[in-house]
């Protein structure tokens, strides 16, 4: 039987019984989970992931707030923008950038607290010839292209020129999260964007908080440079990554822990 034919019985299969993608899914999910943990004896990975560092190590005494927050899909959790702004609250007069726009959100709660933002993104031309919606694509910057320290750079992460653009002290890649992507994206960004001090933050590097997206990992942990000597971690409570050059506290994911610290959460509309 002819490759071709496999390929049009397999897809057949899956039409006819759609509950074998579960089997495809976490098959391709293991294969990521092998490659990310190549690299376990460098960064100390397990089957849970990274070591995971507290947010609360992060945050500001008496904790932060974070606004605007739309509470739409394909976003943050609330708790990634508060790691970026704690991010760049320890930074004097922080520079940020940003791979992946979106509706401005990160952008916008980062602003509030440094002194420049730069948020990269596909040009509307880009997005039209992928054959996205108008409406989707005027959503990008919705919150952060009114305020004036935030400059919207516009190109593929793949091919911009970020000659004269950096350093920056805190860098977020929250484009596209297929393993190639986040491999370039990161071998770029410790390249040409960061100086000995700066912090790299990955978005989507778990699924949901404690459950890794191995794919993520296998790039960001593919990308980074030999000579990088900070330390990796995941940081409880958010989907996130983080590369710091300095040591933070930390400790493997235990699932099913009791939730130690809970949190308060006030929610308030924005109106007008």
């Amino acid at each position: 039987m002819s490759r071709f034919s496999k390929t049009l019985r397999a897809l057949g299969s899956l039409v006819r019984n759609p509950w074998l993608l579960n089997h495809v899914l976490a098959a391709d999910e293991a294969d990521w989970q092998t490659r990310a943990r190549q690299h376990a004896p460098r960064w100390q990975l397990n089957e849970y992931g990274l070591p995971e560092t507290p947010l609360t190590e992060l945050l500001p005494p008496g904790g932060d707030a974070v606004q605007p927050f739309a509470f739409g899909g394909g976003g943050s959790l609330p708790t990634d923008l508060l790691l970026l702004r704690a991010l760049a609250r320890r930074q004097p007069r922080c520079r940020y950038f940003e791979i992946g726009t979106w509706r401005g959100e990160s952008a916008a709660a980062v602003a509030a607290v440094a002194a420049s933002v730069h948020t990269l993104n596909l040009s509307a031309a880009e997005m039209h010839g992928l054959g996205l919606s108008q409406p989707y694509i005027d959503l990008h910057g919705h919150f952060s292209r009114p305020l004036p320290n935030v400059t919207h750079l516009h190109g593929n992460s793949a091919q911009f020129d970020f000659a004269g653009l950096g350093p920056f002290d805190v860098v977020f890649i929250d484009g596209d999260h297929r393993y190639e992507a986040v491999r370039r994206d990161t071998e770029r960004v410790f390249a040409e964007l960061l100086h000995p001090q700066s912090v790299v933050v990955w978005h989507d590097a778990s699924r949901q908080p404690g459950q890794p997206r191995w794919e993520v990992l296998a790039g960001l942990l593919d990308g980074l440079p030999a000579a990088a000597g900070g330390h990796l971690y995941a940081v409880r409570n958010t989907l996130c990554a983080l590369y710091s050059p300095l040591p933070l506290p930390s400790a493997a994911h235990q699932p099913f822990a009791v939730p130690d610290p809970a949190f308060r959460v006030h929610v308030q509309p924005l109106l007008g």
